[in-house]
């Protein structure tokens, strides 16, 4: 016990650290029958992961118990076999989740297949396995064998009287299971009432409303036998009322000790009806008659009236004459007396008792000894404890006495008809009564004969005493067609019946009857015999048949209506079918043709050539006779003509078919139909209408009468010009409202510009022409046709009458076009931007649209160009100027307001210098969306002179002169002091000065051009050859031939440019001087020549190395000095000014760097080689490739 709480404490701790799942599910083997609903249920616990699981169920059937067959799945739709899929599905098996880890398997409808080894698997949360995953039951599945079964009935109590029904339970069931049985009373809508019930454990109770009677005994459930359960409800009370029914169940006790109905069945019910306690009855005697003859039966009825007769005890007895025939106690068994006895033992006479309430004594064969006085008597009886009955009150009504007859034979025979004079085809009955002094003794058997006019008879019919009836060899055929028919219809009258009459059916109708009665051997003789006869006459139907056609209006108007009738005589009855036929004969033919028949089955049958009667004409047979009347509405000239009626008549014969006995053609009508006077009249009054273009033309017509309300109008519109012989028409509206155009709206296209109008009032036709031209000018009237719809539905045209004149002027508005006149000069320089304005002050319509062109007088141009054009569309085009000077990048148009327009021409160079104005066109809509122009107008001129920027070039004219040694080198610089423009180039070239008496020229220059007028003589006198050029491009031109291969070009700085001879030779000793060209770029992009500036001339002396460099030097103190002392401090001034040149240049060089697109020349480190000695100066050069 010591160690008990430490393992307790340990095992909790490992509890706590890994939880092991454990899966339980209900204990079996369940047994459950067939058909009920199972529920198994499932749980586990120790898991890890969600709180809410999936189960998976799966079954394990006998027949194969090592397979597994999955039925359900909380988290799988597929997971079920095929076997199961389509109860899954139908939710007759279902999984009911009852806590996130607890869930229900349902199976609604249980199967023998059903039963077997149950699995619930829980698929795994947890992070490792540890513990069970499944748990597994048995299910076994029994037939549902439990029987409930009870007699249905319905039952009439009286209060305080007892109830006992009984009701059938069996179970085959092998298993051990308890019964538990129940009554139960349903009353309407009502929940079912226990009245007693036995339990599974065999302990009776009651609900409420039955548990004190229960106690007092009053209700019991008895046993009775293995399976016979009895419900005893000793006094009945009106509460009771109801249905009572019988429910028993099947319990069967589960492993875990719980009971379970397995089954539940309830039986039919048995209504009963508790009527409260009324003791009182009457009782009463009947029978058909008093007076019999012998032979005939008689019946006696004792009928007993009082409440709950089937649960009272009553006793009755018959008497004849005050003796006692016989007596019925309750158990209704009769006791006759010796006489009677004997007369019932031979079946003469019976005593019973037909219903609760009814008793019955009857004699069927009459004696004469039977005369007499009956009369019953009724007892009530009370049974008492012992079981003996004891009498309480007796009633009996009074006595009916009878007397019987003997036989006799006292017959007389009456023949009756409908009628003696008939029309052929009507029906003849006749009745043939047989009068007797008394009872009939026995039977008759009647013939029906004919005696006709020639007093030839023949059998029509006869009925034999058995009742059989059979024609006569005559009238055989039609009686199998039922033309002549014989019938009993009391036992002593006959009738005879003759259908559809011939006239062959006249003469003298006799019956004759014979009685019969059965002699004591049984044999039957003739006890009498009697005839009696009536006579009939026929009239033949076609006697006097005539027919006649009469109409009262043969003249009528269009769309009246007129009658025509057809009298037949003589008037026949409705039996007798008469056929009309109206036939026509239609205006201008001569052939009749039928119309319609009014067929003799009462049907209406048109002709092949009456469609359009039809819809317009009814036909009517009067039901008091024959006469046919045809009536026709809405008359037109296709009515038009003559008339005429045949009739036919027809019999109907026997067999069903037809006889055709006469036919008759009436006389001829004539019916006229004229149309009717017209009342049209049309306005005539003229009016003069004056309008401006584009505004409605709005045309009147009016009608001022017209014939009818139904009238139509078609309206036709005509326009007569001066030049045309008659009005052309414009718009055509028919009757129908159909509009037709003209060939001149056609023409003049005004089919979109028309609007036609028909005002409500329905006289007044408007017609609107939209946007009127100046075209539709002219003299306008309408045309009107009055249409009628004839009764046939077709239109015709009654007459037509011509309206007045409308004068129509249109004309085009007046031109308000106005523009601005402002004179003005502008000056301007190049690049700058220049603004026209072109200002409209009045226009002729705000809907107008204008066209603006701007052009230029260019100096001596006598033309104008046009620069740009602004359509009307809003769409703008340059012009012919705009192409020649390059305008079209450097045109804006603005619009900054309704009638301002401003060109803006960008970035303006020299040619763009003229005199420049605005001309604007007005152009408006016609009606028929055509533009045209109104109005034109030019705006006063701007002068505008474009000039160049001023000439600012300055080139250093200041610059030493040099003395080198041959095969030394010398150099030309070339410094611009000054530009006229930041964006300018420079075109650099330079030359050798001689003079003329020198070589000749060895190349060409910069640019050969004639030097000006004015230049200085001696400039005259000297010969330029160049050396070098490089354009504003930085193309460099061809050396001079002399110094080819011998020059270097240096760019110091944006201003400074540097050409270095190499290899000097006496040859190049002369003066030399450098041009400089300026460059500007044009607005269009194009380069051109500004200015150009020279320097001033070099002078270069190259010493022949013939001579002592240094005697020379050392014999002149002057040049001494200058060679050997001034130098020194002049280099090094070169030395620094280069210096601060390069520093400069370089960043000059960031600036400029592709300016204006153009590439610098950039120089790299110089190579500065310098002497000690006197003879060899310091030179700074660019050798081949330093310039990059």
């Amino acid at each position: 016990m010591k160690c008990f709480f430490p393992v307790l404490s340990c095992l909790a701790v490992l509890g706590v650290v890994l939880a092991q799942r454990h899966v339980a599910v209900q204990e079996g083997p369940l047994y459950r029958t067939e058909g009920s609903h199972i529920t198994i249920w499932c749980n586990v616990s120790g898991y890890q992961g969600p709180s809410e699981q999936n189960f998976q169920w799966s079954i394990y059937l006998p027949s194969a118990p090592e397979r597994e067959v999955q039925i359900v799945s909380t988290v799988d739709s597929s997971f079920p076999y095929a076997i199961y899929t389509q109860r899954v599905r139908g939710g007759k098996i279902y999984v009911e989740r009852v806590q996130g880890n607890s869930a229900l398997l349902h199976i609604t409808d249980l199967q023998a297949r059903d039963a077997g080894e149950y699995e619930c698997h829980t698929p795994s949360t947890d992070n490792q396995y540890f513990g069970s995953y499944s748990a597994k039951m048995n299910l076994v599945v029994i037939p549902d064998t439990l029987q409930t079964t009870a007699v249905p009935q319905t039952l009439h109590k009286v209060e305080q009287d007892p109830l006992e029904l009984t009701c059938e339970v069996t179970t085959e069931t092998f298993q051990h299971s308890h019964l538990s049985v129940a009554w139960l009373r349903q009353r309407g809508g009502e929940k079912p009432a226990e009245v007693i019930a036995l339990s599974r454990d065999f302990v009776l109770h009651s609900s409420t409303e039955y548990a004190q009677r229960q106690s007092l005994g009053e209700v019991r459930l008895d046993k009775l036998g293995s399976s016979t359960f009895r419900l005893t409800v000793f006094h009945l009370q009106p509460s009771d009322q109801g249905e009572f029914y019988c429910e028993a169940a099947e319990w069967i006790q589960d492993p875990d000790g719980s009971w379970y109905a397995m089954t539940r069945k309830r039986s039919e019910g048995t209504v009963v009806n508790v009527q409260p306690t009324d003791k009182e009855f009457t009782v009463r005697l009947e029978t058909e008659k008093r007076l019999y003859t012998v032979g005939e039966p008689v019946e006696f009825r004792c009928i007993l009236e009082a409440q709950n007769v089937p649960d009272r005890y009553f006793a009755v007895s018959w008497a004849f004459n005050s003796s006692l025939i016989a007596s019925m106690g309750p158990n209704a068994v009769p006791v006759l007396n010796s006489e009677f006895a004997h007369r019932e033992a031979r079946g003469q006479l019976k005593v019973a008792k037909e219903s609760d309430g009814v008793f019955v004594l009857k004699i069927y064969h009459l004696r004469q000894e039977d005369s007499g006085k009956y009369n019953c008597r009724v007892t009530e009886r009370e049974k008492t404890v012992t079981g003996e009955f004891i009498d309480k009150e007796s009633k009996r009504p009074k006595n009916i006495p009878i007397i019987v007859l003997p036989i006799k034979s006292s017959i007389s025979v009456e023949v009756a008809s409908n009628a003696s004079v008939i029309l052929e085809g009507e029906n003849l009955h006749f009745s043939c009564s047989v009068r007797t002094a008394g009872r009939p003794q026995g039977r008759f058997s009647v013939i029906w004969q004919l005696v006709d006019r020639q007093n030839r008879r023949s059998n029509i019919m006869w009925l034999d005493r058995d009742g059989t009836v059979q024609p006569g060899a005559s009238y055989w055929e039609r009686s199998s067609f039922g033309g002549v028919q014989m019938e009993q219809v009391q036992p002593s009258s006959f009738s005879l019946g003759i259908f559809n009459s011939r006239k062959e059916d006249e003469g003298q109708y006799e019956c004759h009857v014979t009685e019969w009665v059965r002699a004591v051997d049984g044999e039957w003789q003739i006890v009498g015999e009697r005839r009696a006869s009536t006579p009939v006459s026929i009239t033949a139907l076609e006697m006097g048949f005539a027919v006649t056609a009469i109409s009262r209006t043969p003249g009528v108007t269009y769309s009246d209506s007129f009658d025509l009738q057809c009298i037949i005589k003589p008037h026949y009855p409705a039996r007798v079918p008469v056929s009309v036929t109206w036939r026509f004969q239609p205006v201008g033919t001569l052939e009749f043709h039928d119309l319609v028949t009014f067929t003799r089955d009462g049907g209406v049958q048109w002709g092949d050539r009456s469609s359009s009667f039809r819809t317009r004409t009814a036909i009517e047979k009067a039901e008091s006779s024959n006469n046919v009347r045809l009536s026709i509405s809405r008359a037109s000239d296709t009515e038009a003509g003559k008339y005429q009626c045949v009739a036919e008549l027809w019999r109907r014969n026997y067999n069903n078919t037809w006889t055709r006995l006469a036919e008759r053609t009436s006389n001829l009508l004539e019916i006229r139909v004229l149309q009717p006077v017209t009342k049209l009249q049309v306005s005539k009054s003229k009016r003069t209408l004056t309008l401006v273009e584009n505004r409605p033309i709005q045309l009147s017509c009016s009608v001022k009468s017209q014939t009818s309300q139904n009238s139509h109008f078609a309206v036709l519109w005509y326009v007569h010009k001066p030049s045309d012989a008659d009005g052309k028409l414009i718009l055509k509206t028919t009757h129908s409202s159909a509009f037709e155009y003209g060939t001149y709206a056609e023409e003049e296209g005004l089919r979109s510009r028309l609007q036609f109008e028909r005002h409500v009032s329905g006289g007044l036709f408007s017609l609107t022409v939209q946007r009127a031209e100046v075209s539709d000018s002219g003299s306008y009237y309408c045309h009107v046709e009055e249409w009628l719809l004839s009764p046939n539905y077709a239109w015709y045209k009654l007459a037509e009458e011509v309206s007045g004149r409308t004068e129509v002027t249109v004309k085009q508005p007046d031109s308000r076009l106005r523009l601005s006149q402002a004179q003005g000069n502008l000056s301007i320089l190049e690049t700058q931007q220049v603004q026209l304005e072109c200002v409209v002050l009045n226009r002729t319509s705000v809907a107008s649209q204008l066209l603006v062109e701007w052009f230029v007088w260019k100096p001596n141009h006598p033309e104008r160009e046009t620069v740009a054009r602004l359509s009307r569309e809003a769409t703008f085009h340059y012009g012919e100027q705009a192409a020649r000077n390059n305008l079209k990048g450097r045109l804006h148009l603005e619009s900054p307001s309704p009638g301002v327009y401003r060109l803006f021409i960008q970035n303006v160079a020299v040619q763009d210098s003229g005199t420049y104005s605005c001309r604007v066109e007005e152009w408006l809509p016609s009606p028929s969306g055509v533009w045209y122009k109104r109005a034109e107008d030019t705006a006063g001129q701007m002068a505008v002179t474009v000039t160049r920027p001023d000439a600012a070039l300055q080139v250093d004219t200041v610059v030493p002169n040099a003395t080198v040694s041959e095969k030394a080198a010398f150099q030309l610089d070339c410094s611009i002091v000054s530009r006229s423009s930041q964006d300018s180039r420079f075109a650099v070239a330079w030359y050798s000065l001689r003079t003329k008496a020198g070589r000749e020229r060895d190349g060409p220059g910069l640019d050969e051009q004639e030097e000006e007028g004015d230049e200085e003589e001696e400039e005259d006198q000297m010969e330029r050859t160049a050396l070098l050029s490089v354009g504003p491009d930085a193309v460099f031109g061809p050396e001079g031939s002399p110094w080819e291969g011998r020059l270097r070009f240096q760019r110091l700085s944006p201003l400074l440019y540097r050409l270095t001879v190499l290899q000097a030779s006496p040859q190049d000793t002369g003066n030399y001087s450098c041009r400089v060209e300026e460059w500007l770029p044009s607005p269009q992009k194009e380069w051109y020549r500004l200015t150009e500036e020279e320097s001033a001339p070099i002078g270069i002396r190259v010493l022949d190395t013939s001579s002592t460099l240094q005697s020379i030097i050392c014999s002149n103190d002057a040049l001494f000095y200058f060679v050997f002392f001034y130098p020194f401090p002049i280099f090094g001034i070169l030395i620094i000014t280069i210096l601060l040149v390069r520093f400069k240049s370089r960043n000059s060089s960031k600036n400029s760097d592709g300016k204006n697109g153009v590439p610098l020349l950039w120089i790299k480190e110089p190579h500065l080689n310098y002497s000690p000695t006197c003879l060899e100066p310091p030179v700074l050069s660019i050798h081949p490739g330093a310039i990059d």
